[in-house]
């Protein structure tokens, strides 16, 4: 079946990897629409063998029929518009945090929990970027000893901080004295333990999204996951450090056995030949990359590892296609 897709925010760094995305994926287009503010209406975007005018966003283009609309220009643009696209009938894939907690709309890695979507039709959340690498490796395992506690130290790149963020970054590694505009310090040569707005109990939002978006997407409401992001002088590509704790012990030949066999995870775990993952590896790739696998000295029940993978595909635009492409696959099966 062709389908009417329309990308909103399609002139941003994500929007773009969206387009790139359904090529690769050759995901059966009959239209395709793409829709930003006043200031980018009637830019030219290529996609495959032409180009796309970008539109501007209204109320009336989002009333018309799609079969899916990809969101990714931020909550504002999403709290107003997305449910107006809704009430018309279409499905949204929202790449903001905007929807992501709320009741009633399902929050989808699509291989992790992507059959609550069969039959439904509405809004749809994307996770966060950092939630997504963390979760897709972390499933696996408790599929099989039973998570009970996280705690991870994430490093994201200026990537995640939109066009902004990259253009700061190479701006102060030509001057080191260019003052910070989009981060509250230096960016270059530094690393921020501060990621978004920081609440009274200490925590970032960055921070607390990944708490509950974590516990929503495993159903482990209760689940005790503790989180300091931290942005790095990095392009593109999120690292994180992940010690997990579960009700079995894990035996490590076994866990990597679950790693080399569940799809869309790569291991690199041979760090005596120097084998381990780094963004470079991720850069451009739809994988999640897992390495440094290692057993707590004291505790048999936990274990440690290092996760990667490049936030604009997996983290974004790979996993917004993903519930596209798993929710055409659910409606033909019976």
């Amino acid at each position: 079946m062709s389908l009417k897709i329309g990308i909103v925010g399609g002139t941003g760094n994500v929007g773009r990897k969206i387009l790139q995305v359904l090529t690769e994926q050759r995901v059966d287009i009959q239209s395709l629409r793409l829709f930003a503010s006043k200031k980018s209406q009637g830019e030219k975007i290529s996609f495959q063998d032409r180009d796309i005018t970008v539109e501007q966003l209204t109320e009336e283009a989002m009333q018309e029929e799609f079969d899916y609309l990809l969101f990714s220009a931020g909550g504002e643009v999403s709290e107003h518009y997305a449910p107006i696209a809704a009430k018309s009938g279409n499905t949204v894939i929202d790449n903001s945090s905007q929807w992501r907690m709320t009741e009633g709309i399902p929050l989808v890695v699509p291989e992790i929990n992507g059959d609550i979507l069969k039959g439904y039709q509405g809004i749809v959340a994307n996770p966060n970027c950092s939630t997504i690498q963390m979760v897709a490796a972390l499933s696996p395992l408790n599929e099989v000893y039973g998570l009970t506690k996280i705690n991870v130290a994430t490093y994201q790149a200026v990537s995640g901080s939109g066009s902004a963020g990259m253009q700061e970054l190479q701006e102060q590694l030509a001057d080191p004295q260019r003052e910070p505009r989009t981060y509250p310090k230096t960016i270059a040569g530094n690393c921020i333990p501060h990621i978004d707005v920081f609440y009274d109990n200490g925590y970032t939002k960055e921070e607390l999204k990944m708490v509950y978006e974590t516990q929503k997407i495993l159903n482990k409401p209760t689940l005790p996951v503790q989180v300091t992001t931290v942005r790095v002088p990095v392009i593109n590509g999120h690292s994180e450090a992940i010690y997990a704790e579960f009700e079995k012990a894990p035996d490590l030949q076994e866990v990597r056995e679950i790693f080399e066999k569940t799809q869309g995870l790569v291991l690199m775990d041979k760090p005596g030949d120097l084998v381990y993952p780094t963004v470079f590896d991720a850069h451009d790739r739809d994988e999640v990359f897992v390495g440094r696998i290692r057993k707590d000295l004291f505790n048999p029940k936990g274990l440690a590892l290092w996760v990667v993978a490049d936030n604009l595909r997996k983290g974004a635009a790979t996993n917004g296609v993903g519930i596209l492409t798993h929710m055409e696959k659910l409606k033909k099966v019976r």
